[in-house]
């Protein structure tokens, strides 16, 4: 915990304020499972894909499964399916949880426990779901319960500038708002809280309505908290922050611009498997109802929709290196959805695997585009001091739409990650035909400008397509394959002149975790100049 350490006197000199109890418990919108409340009786903790077993001793004196679920431990959003539940004894269970962290953790200022991001998803849980550890508690519980409440508020006051730049410090800034109108404060103290919310709004979500870390599921996170605050405001009789209500419509429709078919969220920086009642839970309060926009610029991205059939391409890179730390090295990737069904995508982020499939999820080869000799397009820093910072291999993208005479929507970028170590611009064309039955494709492998460097003779180029786990691929000669979703729509990918292969491939975006699934390539030499036209085309 960078920069934290020096406050901590200062913060202990703070330590004797206790709120004088609580005003409002805000709802979580978060997908809920009785289950898991239901193995909390038992001494079963399920989280982030494992399960302890606590034999009736308190999880916090164990061994963790993994860092994962010792983080969704301390954040104690699995109080949310303790609340579904409605079970006296899973309210007897969570009530004797938190009085054992207060106990074990609650001053000890160190660890995954109190990493800001952590803390902020604690305060957010305790205060939404209060009614659930309050339940029958004694008059001393819910003094000591208080008191870490106000612990926790000026902890987070006084790290919220030195948290990470991004969605950390967004969601601590988002807890003290919401602990601001939760525990009894003057008016005064709400709104310095709100007008710090709407500052960290304002810098972080982007004018086209994107988050500046180009995660297309943080938005859906922020949008989970952001959306009870609103309606806390409303509800309470407070002024909501003048940046708040817009934030959240421009918010809006970026969430759209991401949306599949299939009703899922594209996997791009980080994006992973999304539960669709979560999404469904968020969009239910989505007034602007317009359709996605063609690109959302501000973060690089671009779409091309006609019919049934959706692509949305990855054409943006970090905007700084403190946003970069979950970016990843997928630029002009795409992936192709159609009616219900997603053929084309990028392999996801698996939040609980271990670090080396985390970092290969990063990589270029994980993404829907061309890898040069097995080469990242950018390169990931293993610095323990700065995390795995993506260092700029691609220091710029242009960009080029139109539609043609035929009412084809034709998009044009490159990218110059290959250029230094390799000496050559990857470009890549995408054509999408007004009835969104045919996309032509192309990937141009151009040699450098002489001024620049001079291409190496020759390299092993790929252009990588990872198919969906529940599309069948089907072999149709060298160089064309079809892909069969379970409802019959069938796609024919081709590459004329080439020879267009299956290969093993893994998904690492599933809510179930890894999966085995399969991989389009097509390998060429590429030396001067070198393209590859491919089309995938719909079988009727």
């Amino acid at each position: 915990m960078i920069g934290i350490a020096p406050l901590r006197i200062q913060f202990l000199k703070l330590a004797d304020r206790t709120p004088s109890g609580l005003v409002a418990a805000p709802t979580d919108l978060r997908a809920v499972d009785p289950y898991i409340a239901e193995e909390l009786v038992y001494g079963r903790i399920a989280l982030a894909g494992r399960i302890l077993e606590t034999g009736g001793v308190s999880p916090f004196s164990l061994d963790m499964p993994s860092e994962a679920f010792e983080e969704k431990l301390h954040s104690f959003s699995w109080l949310r399916h303790v609340r579904a539940s409605k079970s006296e004894e899973a309210c007897t269970r969570s009530r004797l949880l938190v009085s054992d962290w207060i106990a074990v953790h609650g001053r000890r200022i160190m660890g995954i426990a109190w990493a800001p991001e952590t803390a902020a998803q604690r305060l957010i849980a305790w205060l939404s779901h209060s009614p659930v550890i309050l339940q029958s508690a004694d008059a001393g519980f819910y003094r000591r319960f208080l008191k870490s409440l106000g612990y926790h508020v000026r902890y987070l006051s006084l790290i919220a500038k030195y948290a990470p730049d991004g969605e950390v410090r967004l969601k601590v800034r988002i807890a003290l708002a919401v602990a601001s109108i939760s525990l009894p404060n003057r008016a005064s103290k709400i709104a310095r809280y709100g007008m710090k919310l709407d500052r960290e709004l304002e810098r972080q979500i982007l004018p086209d309505g994107g988050h500046v870390s180009r995660n297309p599921r943080i938005m859906l996170d922020l949008l989970i908290d952001l959306l009870p605050l609103r309606q806390s405001y409303i509800n309470l009789g407070h002024d909501v922050p003048p940046g708040l209500v817009p934030a959240i419509d421009r918010m809006f429709p970026a969430i759209r611009f991401f949306r599949h078919q299939d009703g899922d969220l594209a996997l791009f920086n980080g994006s992973t498997a999304t539960l669709a009642n979560e999404l469904a839970s968020v969009l239910r309060y989505d007034e602007t109802s317009g359709r996605p926009s063609r690109a959302l610029p501000d973060i690089g991205y671009q779409r091309l929709a006609a019919d049934d059939t959706v692509i949305i391409v990855d054409t943006g890179i970090p905007q700084r290196l403190s946003l970069s730390r979950g970016a990843h090295c997928g630029c002009l990737s795409f992936e192709l959805s159609s009616v219900r069904n997603r053929f084309i995508v990028n392999s996801g982020f698996p939040p609980f695997a271990a670090p080396a499939f985390k970092r290969a999820s990063r990589s270029t080869a994980a993404h829907s585009t061309v890898t040069i000799n097995d080469t990242s397009s950018s390169r990931l820093s293993r610095s323990r001091l700065l995390g795995a910072i993506m260092v700029p291999g691609i220091t710029e993208v242009n960009v080029e739409r139109e539609t043609d005479q035929k009412g084809a929507d034709v998009l044009v970028a490159s990218h110059d990650g290959y250029l230094k170590e390799f000496g050559f611009i990857h470009q890549r064309e995408l054509e999408l035909n007004a009835a969104g039955s045919k996309i032509k494709g192309r990937d141009l492998i151009q040699a450098a400008e002489s001024e620049k460097k001079s291409p190496s003779s020759s390299v092993d180029v790929v252009s990588r397509f990872h198919i969906h786990p529940s599309i069948e691929l089907v072999s149709l000669d060298e160089e064309s394959i079809m892909m069969r979703a379970v409802d019959g729509t069938s796609w024919v990918f081709s590459a004329p002149g080439q020879t267009v292969s299956i290969a093993e491939d893994v998904f690492m975006a599933d809510a179930s975790g890894i999966r085995p699934s399969q991989q389009i390539e097509i390998p060429f030499q590429a030396s001067g100049t070198t393209e590859v036209r491919w089309l995938i085309e719909r079988k009727l």
